[in-house]
């Protein structure tokens, strides 16, 4: 679960700030391109209840997306995370305990909530992730640096689209949110476990057949990289 989404994440980001980060390629918020394309990511799963009839939803539209897994839940559920890879959807790390790099947290601790987490997802699904979410956007230079000798790009969501669905602001909340902020290049963060009754399933009912008819096409987040190469970002030389 989120804490307090990207408000967190500004209030413990190092003092390199966004920029930095973004211009390095070590962090990505989003991808600016001319292509109607859009990356739905789901933290915290995978779910019993919840991420059956996200996949399902998904599949009805044609939309690809990335899971965030937690390596403990990967282990759980593995019959989840074999349906995720099977209908085409991306598998990225997002620590195996659900563990916050808050101020103090060692650097070996960091290391090994990464790796255990690696371990379980390819012990599950073969597949070796690239990505990683650190929970909560809670993020520091050491992890950022960990992160990068491990072979992995860090990846947050669009600040402008932040849903919150983790706080269950409502369904008109998450819906209205998305549909009125979405450009192109955007990564959407949404979770597929929340505690209590989640409101992002009925919110894709709504979200996804409107970005779908307004041209949107849903990738992964690799796909959406692959925009990175040939598309400068915005505001930094």
């Amino acid at each position: 679960m989120l804490l307090t989404g990207s408000i967190n994440e500004l209030s413990n980001a190092p003092s390199k700030g966004r920029p930095y980060y973004e211009k390095r390629g070590e962090i990505v918020w989003e991808v600016p391109t001319e292509e109607k394309i859009i990356a739905l990511t789901f933290d915290d799963g995978p779910d019993p209840e919840d991420t059956p009839q996200i996949l399902d939803l998904l599949q009805q539209y044609g939309a690809k997306a990335t899971f965030f897994v937690i390596g403990e839940k990967a282990e759980r559920y593995q019959d989840l995370i074999k349906r995720e890879v099977a209908e085409g959807h991306e598998l990225a790390n997002h620590t195996y305990t659900h563990m916050y790099f808050t101020r103090g947290v060692k650097e070996s601790n960091m290391r090994d909530q990464l790796m255990r987490a690696e371990e379980a997802i390819h012990r599950v699904s073969g597949q070796k992730p690239h990505l990683f979410r650190p929970p909560g956007g809670y993020y520091n230079d050491p992890l950022i640096q960990i992160a990068k000798q491990e072979g992995y790009t860090v990846v947050m969501w669009s600040w402008h689209i932040n849903t919150m669905d983790w706080n269950t602001p409502g369904v008109n909340h998450i819906t209205n949110k998305v549909l009125n902020n979405s450009r192109n290049g955007d990564i959407v963060l949404f979770h597929d476990y929340v505690e209590g009754k989640t409101q992002t399933i009925e919110a894709l009912r709504r979200i996804l057949p409107v970005l779908k008819s307004r041209g949107y096409r849903f990738v992964t987040i690799s796909e959406l990289l692959e925009y990175r190469k040939t598309s400068p970002v915005k505001g930094i030389d």
